[in-house]
């Protein structure tokens, strides 16, 4: 995945796809959701595609 679509891939209707093929919101609905939780997701390009990375903060214990 060339650089110039990394930095895009995150924004709502951007796709990579045909005409279509794809609306270009499962990324951002996902980064929506990751953030809401107080979460990071990267991308990054690898030898097969891309890679991707969520890190998401750990849950306070509940007690009852």
């Amino acid at each position: 995945m060339p650089a110039s679509a990394l930095r895009k891939i995150f924004d709502p209707f951007y796709t990579t796809k045909a005409p279509k093929d794809g609306t270009g919101l499962g990324l951002s609905i996902s980064y929506g959701i990751v953030s809401d939780l107080g979460g990071v997701i990267r991308a990054r390009s690898s030898r097969n595609g891309a890679r991707f990375t969520i890190e998401l903060p750990l849950a306070e214990a509940v007690t009852a």
